[in-house]
C-alpha cells in the first residue's frame, strides 16, 4: 500500500506518466490533507511506483508515479521552485529539453533536471505564455503563491488526461481521472445521462471535448489551460493547428525523405525511458512504421531488441493480419510477443475484472488492447507506442473530390479503381466516383441552404433510425432530446468541401473523435500501469502532413502513399503493399462475450429496472434469451452494451467513500 508522505515534510515525487490531483479552495479555506489522499488513493493504479502530496493554506497538490523517463528516477513531485515558492505536480514527457535548458540557461544539467523541474523553471521565466514553449504530451498544475494563481495546462492534442470540476467562488479540484474528484463530499455527484446517450449511440462519443458521465465534471480540452484566483476561473486555447500553404517539394522522394526525418525524431523522442520500450504492432503500415524506425534507432544506441506486441488469429492460412505480423516480426531487432483469441482464458480472472470495471463504458470493445498492454506488463515493459492517429493524420480525406473539381478526370478514375484493388469488392468504384462528382459540381452555398431547408426533417429522421438501431428506450431519447445531440455533432462538420485541402486536413485532425480515441487508449493504459506514446501526434509531425498535397496521401489506389515510400527500405514488402484492412478487435471481443455471456445475461436480468431507464427492455429481453452465438453482430453488441451500462450504472449509486488515512 502507498505512503503518503505528510504535507510539508514531503521531499517531493516525479515526471512521466503518472496521476495528478489538487484542490484550491477560492474562499480561503485550508486544503483538508485526507482530502488529498482520499484523491490520491484512488490514482494509485496510474502511478504504483510512489505517491506524494503538498499542501500550504487554501492550496494543496498531489502525485502518484509511474517512473517511464529516466529523470523520473531521481526528481520527486509534487516540486517547489526554491526560489519563487511556486510548485507542480505534472504528467509529462517534454520533446524539447535540449532547447529549454538553452533558453532557460540551464545546460549543464540535462541529465539531472526533470521535466517538471523545466516546466516550473519556463513558468518562473515566461509566465503563462511558458505553455506555448512546450513540445511533448504533458498535462500540469501550478500553484502560485504570489499571484494566488493555480494554472492548469493540457497538451496539444490530449494525450494526457486533465479532468476538473469548479463551484463557483468556493473552490477547484483537478485529477487524472474523474472518480478523484467525484470523492470529495463538496463535489456533486450526478450522472450525466447525455453522455450514456452518447454511449449507446456510438457515433454521438465525438460530440465534444469537455462533457463526461458526470454533471459539473470536465476534460479540459487539448491545447487548453486554466487559470484559477480567488475572483475565477479563465480557460483559453493556447494553440490552434492554423493550416499554412500546401507543401511542394520536387519530387516524391523528396516528401517521403523529409516525412522520414521529421517522423524519425518522433519516434526517437518516444523511445526516452526509464526502463524498455515496446510497441503495438499490427499488420498495418501506422505500428508498423513505428517499430521499423524505432528497432532501428534502437540498435543504434545499443538497447535493442524492441519488445513489440500484437494480437492475431489462431488460424493463420485465413487471416491476412496474422500473415503479415509475421511478415513483420521476421524483420529482426525485435523481442515479439503475441495474443491470440483463442488464448483470453491465459489472461483471466484479470482481464474480466479489467472489463467490468472500465473507468468509461466507452471501452467495453477494447478486449484486444488489453490482452496487449495486460502481456507488456507481464513482459516488464511499462512504454507501449503504437500508431492509432496515423489514419486520421495521414487520411486522404476529399482527394478525389478536388482532382475532380480540377477537371482531372481520368486521375480522379484511376484513383477509384486503384482503391478498389486494395479495398476489394468491399469498395464500390462508381458509387464513390459518383458521390464525388456531386460533392465537385454542388456548390457550398446549395449545399448550406439545402441543409436549412431539409437539414430539421433528415435529422428527425436519424434519430428514429438511431433509436431503433441501438434499442433506446424511446422516452429517454426524448428526455435528453437525442435529435439535438445528433445535430451538435452534425453542425461540427461544416455543409460542403473546405475551400483548402489543408484547411480540411485540419479540421479533422481537430475533430473530437481523434480526442475521444486517444482518451479511450489512455483509460485502458492506465488501469495496467501503462504509458501509451503514439508519433504520429508528435506536433512536428502533424504539421508536416496537414501541408502534404493529396497524392502524397492517396496514389493508385494506395493510402498513405507517402508513409509506403518512405518505409519501402525498412518494412517487408508483404506490409507496405498489403492490400485491404482488415482488424481482429471484434474476434477478441467476442471470444471475450463467449466466456461471460452465462454470467452477462443473469447480471442483465438482475438490473433490468436500472437497464429499462435507458433501453427497451422488452428488445434487451427477448436477446437476452437468445442465444449470442447465433444472433447477428448487431445484436450481440446490443446485449454486451446494456451489460456494461447496468454494471457501470451500478458501480456509481453511491459516491466513494471518503478515507481519512
Amino acid at each position: 500500500m502507498l505512503r503518503f508522505i505528510p504535507d510539508t515534510e514531503r521531499r517531493g515525487a516525479s515526471d512521466s506518466v503518472s496521476g495528478i490531483f489538487g484542490l484550491l479552495n477560492q474562499d480561503g479555506a485550508p486544503v483538508d490533507s485526507g482530502e488529498l489522499r482520499a484523491m490520491g488513493s484512488l490514482l494509485v493504479r496510474r502511478g504504483p511506483d510512489g505517491a506524494d502530496v503538498w499542501r500550504l493554506g487554501q492550496a494543496g497538490l498531489g502525485h502518484t508515479l509511474l517512473a517511464t523517463t529516466p529523470e523520473s528516477l531521481v526528481e520527486r513531485q509534487p516540486r517547489v521552485h526554491s526560489r519563487s515558492g511556486c510548485v507542480i505536480t505534472a504528467d509529462v514527457r517534454l520533446d524539447n529539453r535540449r532547447e529549454l535548458l538553452d533558453a532557460l540557461h540551464l545546460p549543464e544539467r540535462e541529465t539531472t533536471v526533470g521535466d517538471a523541474a523545466l516546466i516550473l523553471a519556463a513558468y518562473d521565466y515566461w509566465g503563462i505564455e511558458c505553455v506555448t514553449r512546450l513540445l511533448g504530451d504533458f498535462a500540469f498544475a501550478i500553484w502560485d503563491p504570489r499571484n494566488r494563481r493555480l494554472f492548469c495546462a493540457l497538451d496539444h492534442f490530449g494525450m494526457k488526461p486533465f479532468y476538473y470540476h469548479h463551484t463557483h467562488g468556493r473552490f477547484f479540484a483537478f485529477a487524472s481521472e474523474p472518480r478523484a474528484i467525484l470523492v470529495l463530499p463538496q463535489t456533486p455527484y450526478r450522472i450525466n445521462e447525455g453522455r450514456i446517450a452518447d454511449f449507446l449511440v456510438s457515433e454521438l462519443e465525438g460530440i465534444d471535448k469537455t462533457s463526461t458521465f458526470f454533471e459539473e465534471v470536465y476534460r479540459l480540452p487539448p491545447a487548453h489551460t486554466v487559470s484559477v484566483t480567488p475572483e475565477g476561473v479563465t480557460q483559453r486555447r493556447y494553440w490552434s493547428l492554423e493550416p499554412g500553404a500546401e507543401l511542394r517539394l520536387k519530387s516524391d522522394a523528396a516528401y517521403a525523405e523529409a516525412f522520414l526525418d521529421v517522423f524519425t525524431e518522433a519516434v526517437r523522442c518516444r523511445l526516452r525511458s526509464a526502463g524498455p520500450v515496446g510497441s503495438m504492432l499490427s499488420g498495418g503500415m501506422d505500428s508498423g512504421s513505428v517499430v521499423a524506425v524505432a528497432r532501428r534507432l534502437l540498435a543504434e544506441e545499443g538497447r535493442g531488441p524492441l519488445s513489440t506486441f500484437s494480437a492475431t488469429s489462431p488460424d493463420r492460412a485465413e487471416c491476412i493480419e496474422t500473415r503479415t505480423i509475421q511478415s513483420a516480426i521476421g524483420m529482426g531487432g525485435l523481442d515479439p510477443h503475441v495474443v491470440r483469441f483463442d488464448q483470453l482464458s491465459e489472461y483471466m480472472p484479470e482481464l474480466e475484472e479489467l472489463t467490468w470495471s472500465l473507468e468509461e463504458p466507452f471501452d467495453n470493445y477494447m478486449t484486444l488492447q488489453q490482452m496487449i498492454y495486460l502481456e507488456a506488463r507481464r513482459s516488464g515493459v511499462k512504454v507501449v507506442l503504437d500508431g492509432v492517429a496515423g489514419d486520421i493524420v495521414l487520411g486522404e480525406g476529399s482527394h478525389l473530390v478536388r482532382l475532380l473539381r480540377r477537371g482531372r478526370w481520368c486521375s480522379a478514375l484511376r484513383e477509384a479503381l486503384g482503391q478498389q484493388r486494395y479495398y476489394g469488392s468491399a469498395y464500390a468504384p462508381w458509387t464513390d466516383l459518383l458521390r464525388s462528382a456531386r460533392a465537385a459540381l454542388i456548390p457550398n452555398s446549395v449545399r448550406r441552404l439545402r441543409q436549412r431547408v431539409t437539414g430539421r426533417r433528415r435529422l428527425h429522421r436519424r434519430a428514429r433510425r438511431r433509436i431503433s438501431e441501438s434499442k433506446l428506450n424511446p422516452d429517454f431519447a426524448r428526455r435528453i432530446d437525442l435529435e439535438d445531440r445528433l445535430r451538435v455533432l452534425h453542425e461540427q462538420s461544416p455543409a460542403g468541401i473546405a475551400p483548402d485541402y489543408v484547411v480540411e486536413r485540419a479540421r479533422s485532425i481537430d475533430h473530437a473523435y481523434l480526442t475521444v480515441g486517444r482518451e479511450r487508449y489512455d483509460r485502458i493504459a492506465a488501469a495496467i500501469a501503462i504509458e501509451p506514446r503514439d508519433p504520429f501526434l508528435d506536433k512536428r509531425v502533424v504539421d508536416y502532413c496537414v501541408a502534404l498535397p493529396g497524392d502524397q496521401r492517396l496514389k493508385g489506389g494506395w493510402p498513405k502513399e507517402i508513409l509506403r515510400r518512405s518505409m519501402s527500405d525498412s518494412l517487408p514488402n508483404a506490409v507496405v503493399w498489403r492490400r485491404g484492412k482488415e482488424h481482429l478487435g471484434w474476434a477478441f471481443t467476442l471470444a471475450f462475450i463467449d466466456i461471460v455471456k452465462d454470467h452477462m445475461k443473469v447480471d442483465i436480468a438482475g438490473r433490468q429496472g436500472t437497464i429499462s431507464t435507458y433501453l427497451n427492455w422488452e428488445a434487451i429481453d427477448w436477446l437476452r434469451s437468445s442465444k449470442l452465438e447465433d444472433a447477428p453482430a448487431a445484436s450481440t453488441q446490443t446485449m454486451y452494451d446494456a451489460a456494461h451500462l447496468g454494471t457501470w450504472l451500478g458501480r456509481h449509486r453511491e459516491r466513494p467513500r471518503l478515507r481519512h488515512n
